[in-house]
């Protein structure tokens, strides 16, 4: 799949336009936050400020209401692990999962480029890491969904780098925002941990991509199943009893990457190539914000 520009510029409108309109025009992002790093406190201002963000240590030292804003943070760097290895060719809809790939990328870079950020991207593919340099602005955007989409599509293979191995490589550079974005068909025991050391230095978001054929097999009788990552073979009847066990052993690894992603402490999208990837984004970032407000009352 290649993008020309008019495809592009149709993208980019996709995204920012509805989930302008979904969020009701509010500060666009996927993870909310104002900063990290701690302005000086200063007078509370009765009717203008933010109780959440009173500062109560110096209120109790002084006996005067005081609070402490956070200064907000600009031209950080975002770097999406982009996970196009064999079993992101595989689609049953209109799209295949590595297209749902580079519509999250673009998602991701439309709304953090109205920040000033820099993104770049780290593409497992081919038996191989490539790396794509951290870039300001559309045209460099625009680039980067270039690379992905003209990137070739990997024969079954075995050896090179794990996405587990990819993520490890992840936490290098600057604090920021990470996203992962792949099928995460690999164990959850084998990328957890490098996950979860990720997410103590790091924002983390991690986009599961899905197919529907991958939770549920159609009632065909005999057909022949290959892996997509090593090519192996085999003929299995589709009946009621073998469906049975694939879609219940399939929800069950689905629950395991829920509970790992989230044991981690990192945060969780899942977009489906049978469902609106736009609305799964707008309703996840308005999921984000409610959950970030809730626990700003709890801190107050």
């Amino acid at each position: 799949m290649n993008l020309p520009e008019r495809h592009l510029r149709r993208l980019e409108l996709t995204i920012t336009r509805r989930l302008d309109g979904l969020l009701h025009g509010e500060h666009l992002g996927l993870l909310p936050g104002p900063g990290t790093e701690l302005a000086e406190a200063r007078l509370y201002q009765p009717g203008s400020d933010d109780v959440r963000h009173m500062d109560w240590p110096v209120t109790a030292r002084t006996t005067i209401p005081h609070v402490r804003d956070l200064i907000a943070d600009h031209e950080l760097e975002t770097w999406a692990l982009v996970d196009l290895t064999a079993s992101m060719d595989f689609g049953t809809t209109d799209h295949e999962k590595r297209d749902l790939a580079v519509a999250a990328v673009a998602a991701v870079g439309f709304l953090t480029a109205r920040l000033g950020d820099r993104i770049g991207a780290w593409i497992l593919n081919h038996g191989e890491l490539r790396r794509v340099p951290a870039r300001a602005g559309r045209s460099a955007l625009y680039g980067l969904l270039r690379t992905l989409t003209e990137a070739p599509r990997t024969p079954a293979t075995t050896g090179g780098p794990t996405l587990t191995d990819a993520i490890t490589g992840l936490s290098r550079g600057r604090r920021g925002l990470r996203v992962i974005i792949s099928d995460l068909l690999e164990p959850p025991a084998a990328w957890e941990k490098p996950l979860r050391a990720l997410a103590a230095r790091h924002q983390v978001l991690a986009i599961e991509i899905i197919d529907p054929r991958e939770l549920d097999l159609p009632d065909v009788g005999v057909v022949h199943l290959a892996d997509p990552e090593t090519g192996a073979v085999r003929e299995i009847m589709l009946d009621r009893r073998t469906r049975a066990a694939y879609a219940q052993a399939a929800a069950a690894q689905r629950e395991d990457t829920r509970q790992a992603v989230r044991g981690a402490g990192a945060a969780h999208l899942v977009l489906r190539t049978d469902r609106d990837w736009v609305a799964d984004i707008a309703r996840f970032a308005l999921r984000q914000r409610r959950v970030a407000g809730r626990r700003a009352g709890i801190r107050t």
